[in-house]
C-alpha cells in the first residue's frame, strides 16, 4: 500500500470560512517553497470587497498566490484563490471553469462546488482538506473525496474558532486524518 505521503498528487484543496484567513495564513507561511503541487483554496469572502485577501496572502505565503481566470491552467508551485463573488471548478483537463450561478449553501464561491468538481477530475490523486468555519458548506464537497479515494484532511474542531464546518463533514464520513493546523503544515511539507 502507497502511503499518503508517498503518493503523487495534481492538487491540494483547501475550503474554510469564518476563521480560516488566519489558518490559511499560518499554513501558507510555513509550506515549503520548494512545495511542487498546486494548492487550491475556496474560501467565503465577501462579494463586494475584492481586494485585500489576495495581498494578505501574498505577504504570508512561501508560493505565489493568485486568482486564476477562466480556463486557466493549474499548476504546481502555485496558489490558486477562488475570486470573490465566482463558483470555481476544477475541470478535467486541469484548468479552472469560473460561473456566476446561484448562491449555493449561502455562498459564492461555493466550497462544495470546488471540492466536489475537484474530486472528479483528480479522484485518488488529490488531497481534500476543511477548515474552521461557521456553516455546513464544504462538508458534502469532503464526501465526494473521500468517495472518489482522495486523501481527506478535517481540521481538528477543537483548534476551530468555528466549528459547525469541520464538524459537519465529520457527521458523513470519517476522514483520514483529523489535524490541527500544525498537524495540516507538517503532513503537506511530507508530501513527496
Amino acid at each position: 500500500m502507497v502511503l499518503a505521503r508517498e503518493r503523487y498528487y495534481k492538487g491540494i484543496v483547501i475550503g474554510g470560512s469564518a476563521g480560516s484567513f488566519s489558518i490559511v495564513s499560518k499554513i501558507l507561511s510555513h509550506i515549503n517553497a520548494d512545495f511542487k503541487y498546486p494548492i487550491i483554496i475556496c474560501m467565503h469572502r465577501l462579494k463586494h470587497i475584492r481586494s485585500g485577501l489576495l495581498e494578505g496572502l501574498n505577504l504570508k505565503s512561501n508560493l505565489p498566490v493568485v486568482e486564476p481566470c477562466d480556463k486557466d491552467k493549474i499548476e504546481g508551485g502555485k496558489v490558486y484563490l477562488a475570486p470573490s463573488n465566482y463558483h470555481m471548478f476544477i475541470e478535467f483537463d486541469a484548468t479552472f471553469s469560473l460561473t456566476t450561478e446561484n448562491v449555493f449553501n449561502h455562498s459564492r464561491p461555493s466550497i462544495d462546488y470546488t471540492l466536489s468538481s475537484a474530486a472528479n477530475a483528480f479522484r485518488d490523486k488529490m488531497v481534500g482538506i476543511i477548515l474552521t468555519g461557521a456553516n455546513k458548506d464544504g462538508a458534502k464537497g469532503m464526501r465526494d473525496v473521500n468517495l472518489k479515494k482522495g486523501y481527506t484532511i478535517v481540521q481538528d474542531p477543537v483548534t476551530c474558532d468555528v466549528d459547525t464546518m469541520t464538524k459537519s463533514t465529520l457527521q458523513l464520513f470519517e476522514p483520514n486524518e483529523v489535524l490541527s493546523p500544525d498537524g495540516i503544515i507538517r503532513f503537506l511539507n511530507s508530501l513527496h
